[in-house]
């Protein structure tokens, strides 16, 4: 598909910039930016991958089109989550129903369950049994997958999993999941009331793909180490929190030695997934490889400039795009991590009705597929 290209203010043409411009001064103002109010959400608690309770909001217009079913990055929750609260607003408004969630260890997820993250292995099963619940609820289909940021791997995982619901394939062994000797409930899938053309596909902004790469690259550099400390104390934060509601569930030693996302991964994640290092849980759960073979659309929006992730995994992701023709990519010279905000000149262009150019052009890729 063909779109304006994104330009952004002059001052932002830098991934640096633009990433802490976005987070601490438009995080402050998000609201300010658009003229949408917060759509009717209701509280629900679904029933995701492995029986793990997901906390969720659900807000349903008349005569939805459709709907949007999305998630965070790698901290955070529904309340401060400005930036997907701001998709609800805009998807809501052009008529789409809306499910916003909690994903494992997060938020009011982590009240209910003191499951942890796996990156995306299993949250891309959560991904299709809220889905099933909000077709259950009345919700209309296509159903699409969106994230940003590791969120984006999550929404990623959603679509591999959507393989494992159409072919039926319950109990193959997959290099993709964390431990083949695990079992799973026969008939899992069948029990969804999902068909495969309820699910539209995903779109993704700034999507993590290759996490043992990009983290090995984040604590080289001086602002990167910056970001990766602050998401670490917040990940230290998010164990203790699991901890008090679960007593018992995490270990407090474990949890003062996670001092680092590596940390974090190594003393409290891995060995419950059944791996013997954070690089293979890293290598295991990462996206890229599942690019090639996603058999539904998908949108991948990605910035050359983000200061987050590696640019060595910029000609890996074309060329795992390239020969798909399932994908659409839409790689930006500029951008940041998860920022495109754009020009006054590009809103025109675009016909944009704000700033939120990643956003718009998730909606409307939806719109045109």
């Amino acid at each position: 598909m063909c779109y304006r290209p994104y330009n952004p203010p002059l001052f932002l043409r830098d991934g640096v910039t633009m990433t802490v411009y976005t987070a601490l001064w438009i995080g402050r103002n998000w609201e300010k930016t658009t003229k949408y109010p917060e759509p009717p959400y209701q509280k629900r608690i679904f029933i995701g991958g492995q029986g793990v309770p997901i906390f969720g909001w659900v807000a349903v217009p008349e005569g939805a089109r459709g709907t949007i079913v999305g998630t965070y990055g790698i901290t955070g929750d529904l309340e401060n989550q400005w930036l997907l609260r701001l998709l609800g607003r805009k998807a809501y408004a052009r008529g789409y129903a809306v499910v916003l969630f909690d994903w494992r260890g997060h938020g009011q997820t982590a009240q209910l369950s003191p499951t942890l993250t796996s990156d995306g292995l299993y949250e891309g099963e959560d991904f299709l049994c809220i889905a099933a619940a909000a077709k259950a609820m009345g919700c209309p289909g296509k159903f699409w997958f969106t994230g940003y940021s590791l969120g984006g791997q999550l929404a990623l995982w959603a679509v591999k999993a959507v393989e494992d619901l159409r072919w039926g394939d319950r109990e193959k062994s997959s290099p993709h999941r964390p431990n083949p000797t695990v079992s799973r409930p026969e008939g899992v899938y069948n029990t969804l009331g999902l068909e495969a053309d309820d699910i539209g596909g995903a779109a993704v902004i700034c999507p993590s793909l290759d996490s043992r790469r990009s983290l090995a690259y984040l604590v080289k550099h001086p602002f990167g180490r910056y970001i990766e400390k602050a998401i670490a104390r917040q990940l230290k934060k998010l164990a203790w929190r699991i901890h008090y509601a679960h007593p018992g569930s995490l270990d407090p030693a474990a949890i003062e030695r996670a001092n680092s996302i590596w940390g974090f991964d190594k003393e409290l994640v891995i060995e419950r997934l059944g791996f013997p290092s954070p690089e293979a849980y890293y290598d295991a759960s990462s996206a890229l490889p599942l690019l090639p073979n996603l058999q539904k659309p998908t949108l991948i929006i990605y910035a050359e400039d983000d200061p987050l992730f590696d640019p060595a995994i910029v000609p890996d992701l074309q060329t795992a795009c390239a020969n798909n023709p399932m994908i659409d990519l839409l790689l930006t010279r500029y951008g940041g991590h998860v920022g495109y905000i754009s020009s006054k000149e590009c809103q025109q262009q675009a016909n944009d009705p704000d700033v939120w150019w990643a956003w718009n052009r998730v909606l409307q890729w939806i719109e045109e597929i």
